[in-house]
This record gives structure tokens, C-alpha cells and sequence, in this order.
């Protein structure tokens, strides 16, 4: 069974930054893609960054391409997203999730989903 856990979800002001973590348990990790998915008070979930856990190709939603980095530590089963000049816009429940099918930013590629953690930006 898979299992994700996020964390370093938090509070913070305008042009700030945090950096979110998810650790994926077993082998899944490996040769699969791991995401970022965001869900906004009263919007849709959407996808914002993914990555190819044996190559390292990455993929960006425009909301967040120069400003959002994703990264792994391979040795850890970890996947990261550092978010910098946060705005308040940027305020959601923040989800990683594992899947099979590439790195389009498609929820329904993706089969696994951590229980999400808040990120809140205020002005």
C-alpha cells in the first residue's frame, strides 16, 4: 500500500517562502512521476509542478513557473516543492500525489494523493 505524507505547510506573508516536503513509503517511488496539486477555496483541484522520479524532467503550471521549484532526494523518497514570492492567490490545500502516466498535470493520472497540507499567504 502506498502511503504519502506531506508537511511544511504553514502561515506566511506576501513575498514570502516555505518549502513543502512529501515522503512516498516503498518501492512506488521509483520509475513513477510525483506531482504538486494545489485546491483554492472555491476552485478546482490543479496541478502546478511534476516530476519524473528516475530522470528528474520537471513540469510547471504557468501560475507558478520562476517562482515554485520542485526537487527530490532520491535516497529519502522525497519529493519538495519550494514556493517563493508567495502571494495571497497562492493560499490552498496543497497535495502530492504519485502516478504512472507522465507529467502532464492531470488528476487523473495520478492514483496516490498525501493528505494535503495548508498553505496560507497573506497581504
Amino acid at each position: 500500500q502506498v502511503h504519502l505524507v506531506e508537511s511544511g505547510g504553514g502561515s506566511v506573508q506576501a513575498g514570502g517562502s516555505l518549502r513543502l516536503s512529501c515522503t512516498a513509503s516503498g518501492s512506488t517511488y521509483m520509475n513513477n512521476y510525483m506531482a504538486w496539486f494545489r485546491q483554492r477555496p472555491g476552485k478546482e483541484r490543479e496541478g502546478i509542478a511534476s516530476i519524473y522520479t528516475e530522470g528528474g524532467d520537471t513540469w510547471y503550471a504557468d501560475s507558478v513557473k520562476g517562482r515554485f521549484t520542485i526537487s527530490q532526494d532520491y535516497g529519502k523518497l522525497t519529493v519538495y516543492l519550494q514556493m517563493n514570492s508567495l502571494k495571497p492567490e497562492d493560499t490552498a490545500m496543497y497535495y502530492c500525489a504519485l502516478g504512472s502516466q507522465g507529467l502532464a498535470l492531470r488528476i487523473d493520472r495520478y492514483t496516490h494523493w498525501g493528505q494535503g497540507t495548508q498553505v496560507t499567504v497573506s497581504s
